[in-house]
């Protein structure tokens, strides 16, 4: 089924390894085979095509040796989840994410009319919150059971989407929410393009934390999308990371913190342009869930719980940020906690921002196989530090997955609620 390794092995027991990730010309890809067995539509199909070191080469052959690429070969290109479980594992730390994003771009087709129409959703905010009353509407009145029943969502190819709805909250976040106890700093809070409205309870979760360790919190309303969307799409992101940069760049604070991994992913690569301003931003960009254990008091105690947690681990938090340690460092914060990764975590679980859309048969199975796991584990509950995995593995009911965040803020203590 494959072709034979390229690589020779000399027994030694090292490797010398470049110390950080490069972008290397896509035809230095070794040929290793070791990002096979990490690749979810490998998983799904058993096919060369469908593995890295096949899309590496046509990689190669677009971005470094200008030739065509047949429809099959662009089809199975444009398969990839753009999990990054290969670059995480790949012995060369080939930037495979950065050769497809380069690639994406190059090769831009006309989008269809749905995916113009989101990212005219995500860019215009105003209108996305003029829209939101009358989607609450939708979702609260009998619309919505007769548009499923009528086929027609299908016709207009919208039944995916549709079906990841949940109730927005229409009222905005605040600007500041200063805390009520001794005060130790100023943080901002990155809320991006749609987790203010359709992940709140994270939200507002973090809020309380970051209030009862002593830090005012700042969401300015002017932010906006972190840009992941557009350029894994192959659109460019340039002027929704200048906006956000000038936004967070004005506040004096201690910190800038995100709760969604996705969108953290993206904002620690603003500068990757050399751009001076993302400097002072990327000085101050912290992960939330590390933020809050470098400063949790030492007098802060929990209240406990006996149950079984299962870690969700989402591949921007896993095979891009990789500092998914903080979770289960902090879950274990909680008295009486069984905190365990849930098995298979280095399998994507078929959210990929924007591919369960895009992809929805291939989505729709590695969502089944990650089901499979969940209800495997035999876990109480299951927390995920994505927004997009929250909700696409929570679309079909079968499980209430939730941030984290959201279980260290039910167990404060009654002082702090």
């Amino acid at each position: 089924m494959f072709e034979p390794f390229d690589m020779d092995f000399n027994g030694s027991d090292s490797i010398s390894l470049p110390l950080s990730p490069y972008i290397p010309d896509a035809g230095e890809c070794s040929r290793c085979g070791m990002c096979i067995s990490a690749c979810p539509t490998f998983r799904l199909r058993q096919i060369h095509e469908e593995t890295p070191r096949h899309r590496i080469r046509t990689i190669s052959k677009i971005l470094v040796e200008n030739q065509p690429v047949t429809v099959e070969g662009r089809q199975h290109l444009d398969n990839c989840l753009q999990c990054r479980a290969c670059e995480a594992i790949c012995p060369s730390q080939m930037a495979y994410g950065a050769l497809f994003d380069q690639t994406q771009a190059l090769i831009k087709k006309n989008a269809p009319w749905q995916k113009k129409l989101a990212f005219w959703m995500i860019d215009n905010k105003a209108w996305r919150k003029r829209l939101l009353p009358l989607l609450a509407i939708y979702l609260k009145s009998g619309l919505q059971r007769f548009l499923r029943h009528s086929g027609l969502l299908k016709k207009l190819h919208l039944a995916e989407a549709e079906a990841l709805l949940t109730l927005p909250a229409i009222k905005p976040l605040a600007e500041q929410y200063p805390t009520p106890y001794t005060k130790r700093g100023t943080v901002a809070l990155f809320t991006g393009c749609l987790a203010e409205h359709f992940d709140r309870d994270t939200l507002q979760a973090s809020i309380k934390l970051l209030n009862t360790i002593g830090y005012d919190v700042a969401i300015p309303s002017q932010q906006g999308c972190c840009g992941a969307i557009h350029l894994h799409n192959g659109a460019s992101a340039s002027s929704l990371i200048n906006h956000n940069l000038k936004v967070f760049n004005t506040l004096e604070t201690d910190a800038v913190l995100y709760t969604a991994t996705a969108c953290g992913a993206m904002l620690k690569d603003y500068g990757s342009d050399d751009n001076e301003a993302a400097q002072p931003f990327l000085q101050r960009l912290q992960d939330i869930n590390s933020f809050l254990l470098q400063h949790w008091p030492d007098n802060l105690q929990l209240q406990p719980l006996d149950q079984h947690i299962a870690v969700h681990e989402p591949c921007s938090q896993r095979n891009v940020l990789k500092n998914q340690h903080s979770v289960y460092a902090l879950l274990q914060k909680i008295p009486s906690l069984n905190v365990t990764p849930l098995p298979d975590n280095n399998i994507c679980c078929g959210a990929g921002g924007s591919y369960m859309l895009t992809h929805p048969d291939n989505a729709g199975q590695l969502r089944t196989l990650k089901h499979q796991a969940i209800t495997g584990s035999q876990a109480d509950s299951v927390v995920s530090g994505n927004f997009g995995c929250m909700v696409f593995l929570n679309a079909d009911d079968h499980h209430h997955i939730k941030h984290p965040l959201q279980l260290l803020a039910k167990q404060l203590p009654s002082s702090a609620n």
